[in-house]
């Protein structure tokens, strides 16, 4: 298990492929993000 390993999060970060242990950033993620900075921009 390490780096060369694909299903843990460290090797799926390195071998750059995406699942369940390293997901991608999803358009809800951007979204709240988005929102927050809106939201911390106004005060």
């Amino acid at each position: 298990m390490g780096k060369g390993d694909k299903k843990t999060r460290r090797g799926k970060i390195i071998l750059g492929s995406f699942g369940n242990t390293h997901p991608k950033k999803s358009k809800v993620r951007k979204e709240k993000r988005n929102k927050a900075k809106a939201k911390a921009e106004v005060k």
